[in-house]
């Protein structure tokens, strides 16, 4: 069962939703957010990036950012830029970008069926990240960011979103990277109720995006229920702010790697060893993504090559072992180039499928990288398969687009 809450969102005056609505925090850093915002004092990136209103080279951590966050937050508050719906609702947001479209369900999901792993993960997290986003939303008393949710697509939930979206939305624009945000405020008490009662159907639900999101709502609900005597259940901060959406919908992308250097390899002695486990064939200057699983295609010296997994190099039975990001990690990356924890080791970067191979080749051929690396992308049916048998996805396997918007809609939790 999957319990949803509706809650009295904290929204955008109609006319400035598109003004206000930011990238999540965590796609821009600080000078890329700065300049965004620059000549936007409505952008939600004051509120989610809160640095930007400060002195540049601050520690990103400190005190003074979160508070310029909550600052910044009253600000917006109190000249009625947002403002508090007067009912609990649900929100249907979608997004079209190019020809794939996706709509999802904003409500409050529950931080105990989290705990549970009614909610189930797929990755880690790390520390330092977790108590980035507690801090934040602590000294807010607000989520601000979505997590990204996903569930095994039902007929009868298609039904009840589908007959929201014939009519008028409340917002629909489309931002500056061409992607298409529409809203709509769902405060009819039996839709509220049959979209209660049909996802209460379902098993589970799965966090797609937003790992240190949903971990963070948990330490928030664990310190919170501790310092409250007469807690009952039903406060705010017994669910976090999430947008749900159909599998069926997921649109991942690749997330690719490149690495700064060969591990001492000569060209000659790093294509043999890889040769050992895939069958190599040179593309020469030019090359496409690679078509279907268990291929890559790497660039290396100004040539493209492609990679094809030779039998008996991974097990096709275990849902982590063949994932081509750990192919690609158990066989090259490990072994022939001596990267260790991909989460620290500084001579490994990631970047996402959404900038093309000539990001990968840019990077190469500038010299700060040796080698890169383009994947096949992995399946939302792998990572639902991980997440139900209880396993983690090596880091950066998945990339989603498009992304939430964070501005929208925020849940307060008072």
């Amino acid at each position: 069962m999957s319990v949803i809450q509706p809650f009295k969102g904290l929204r955008p005056k109609k006319e400035l939703a598109e003004k206000v609505a930011s990238p999540p925090y965590d796609v821009l850093n600080s000078a890329e957010a700065r300049e965004m915002a620059k000549d936007n004092p409505y952008s939600f990136l004051h509120i989610v990036k809160p640095e930007i209103d400060l002195p540049e080279g601050i520690d990103l951590y400190s005190k003074e950012v979160y508070e310029k966050g909550a600052e910044n937050l009253r600000r917006l508050r109190e000249e009625g830029v947002l403002r508090q719906d007067d009912k609990p609702c649900f929100y249907v947001y979608r997004q079209i970008m190019g020809d794939h479209e996706q709509i999802g369900l904003v409500a409050g999901a529950s931080v105990e069926e989290y705990k549970k792993d009614l909610i189930k993960k797929h990755e880690l997290t790390r520390a330092e990240k977790e108590d980035d986003r507690v801090n934040h939303v602590n000294h807010l008393n607000a989520q601000t960011g979505p997590v990204f949710l996903t569930y095994k697509a039902q007929s009868k939930i298609d039904a009840i979103i589908n007959k929201i979206v014939q009519r008028e939305p409340e917002n629909d624009f489309t931002a500056d990277d061409g992607i298409r945000h529409t809203l709509w405020v769902v405060d009819d008490e039996a839709e509220i109720k049959a979209l209660q009662e049909a996802f209460a159907q379902l098993d589970c639900l799965y966090v797609a995006d937003g790992h240190h999101r949903s971990a963070a709502a948990a330490r928030v609900y664990d310190m919170r229920k501790a310092a409250n005597p007469n807690h009952t259940g039903q406060e705010e901060y017994n669910f976090f702010l999430t947008v749900i959406f159909p599998h069926n919908q997921m649109y991942i992308m690749d997330y690719n790697r490149v690495v700064k250097d060969l591990n001492g390899l000569s060209k000659e002695e790093f294509l043999q060893k890889i040769a050992d486990k895939f069958i190599v064939e040179k593309l020469g200057a030019e090359a496409q993504k690679p078509q279907q699983k268990h291929t890559f295609v790497m660039y290396l010296d100004g040539e493209w090559y492609k990679l094809t997994t030779k039998e008996g190099i991974f097990d096709p039975n275990d849902p982590v072992s063949r994932l081509d990001v750990s192919i690609l990690m158990d066989n090259i990356l490990v072994p022939l180039l001596g990267i260790g924890d991909p989460r620290k080791d500084k001579r490994i970067d990631f970047v996402g499928g959404i900038r093309g191979l000539e990001e990968l080749k840019r990077r190469v051929d500038s010299g700060e990288m040796a080698v890169a690396f383009a994947l096949f992308p992995t399946s939302i049916e792998d990572l639902m398969a991980i997440a139900d048998a209880g396993k983690i996805m090596p880091p950066k396997s998945t990339w989603f687009e498009p992304k939430l918007r964070s501005g929208l809609v925020t849940h307060l939790l008072d």
